[in-house]
């Protein structure tokens, strides 16, 4: 859109340079004493949270991607040899075995954004302890689509298969919550959380690759779901260059076999602007993170 100028010939009140263009969805200029902004802690959250929760955008995304998603179900189920996983976690082909999705759950299907929320009201940071607090209390809500597209994945005799790095200490607050939103869980065994032991297979870290070998044994996944690269296949280096590499091999399964949901709050890129060293302190890797900002001259 065109900047929208604010002067009106004929004015001789206004000053020539008053009659600057406006962007018509900046928003309104607030003076501010320098000195007493630098006192105010900038939370870099605080936004990606709020876009979360309260735009009509975000909404828009996750519903436009599972109603895509929904309608590629059809074609994948016929296609005998269609697969969403990568030959590496492949293992024997997949014919004949009952076909799945396999899902992320943390904003791919459960939106943890109130959690998020309390860190920026609080001025806290992610931990293990708080982060298990908020999964007993079972209190997380659908990710919007993903109730309709798991009914329509449950009525074409589609099993959801949950891979998530929520501890398996929290599978049963996991199973709780999935349910209480709406979402089928044909068993138990559709987790595969965090410590989920695969054999033959040794996890390194948070990497699911092993839980996606373990699902591809047990089904033909026709379809994945996640918030985060390392949701669809193993991510060996975890920098901006080896990030842009995967997206480079693997960038035409997105739409088709391989379906991203919007996720501005958390994930493993911010890591990888400061080499993965989250001993740093906050202010170092803020630092770090606005050494990486391109911009305009």
């Amino acid at each position: 859109m065109r900047p929208t100028p604010l002067c009106v010939a004929g004015l001789a009140a206004l000053a020539l340079a008053a009659c600057q263009p406006v962007r018509p969805d900046a928003p309104p200029a607030v003076a501010t004493d320098p000195a007493a902004a630098a006192t105010v802690p900038a939370d870099d959250n605080l936004n990606a949270v709020l876009w979360v929760q309260r735009s009509a955008e975000y909404r828009a995304l996750a519903e436009q991607t599972y109603r895509a998603a929904a309608d590629h179900l059809d074609a994948a189920l016929k296609q005998a040899d269609w697969d969403a996983l990568v030959a590496s976690e492949r293992g024997p082909a997949g014919t004949g075995l009952k076909p799945a999705v396999v899902l992320d759950i943390d904003e791919t299907v459960l939106d943890n954004s109130p959690y998020q929320a309390r860190l920026v009201r609080d001025g806290g940071e992610y931990s293990d302890p708080a982060w298990d607090a908020w999964v007993e209390e079972r209190k997380a809500t659908a990710v919007p689509g993903v109730v309709a597209f798991a009914r329509a994945a449950e009525a074409r005799g589609i099993t959801l298969v949950y891979i998530s790095n929520r501890a398996v200490h929290l599978k049963d607050a996991t199973l709780d919550n999935l349910r209480a939103a709406g979402l089928p869980v044909a068993d138990d065994s559709v987790f595969l959380g965090l410590g989920t032991v695969v054999p033959g297979c040794e996890q390194e870290g948070s990497e699911k690759d092993c839980r996606r070998r373990l699902a591809g044994q047990r089904y033909r996944v026709l379809m994945q779901f996640g918030d985060q690269l390392g949701d669809f296949v193993r991510i060996d280096a975890n920098t901006p260059a080896g990030r842009q590499g995967l997206l480079e091999r693997y960038g035409d399964w997105f739409g088709r076999r391989w379906w991203i949901l919007p996720n501005p709050t958390y994930g493993s890129w911010e890591p990888a602007l400061f080499d993965n060293d989250w001993r740093l302190p906050r202010e170092a890797r803020r630092a770090a993170k606005r050494a990486a900002l391109e911009v305009a001259p």
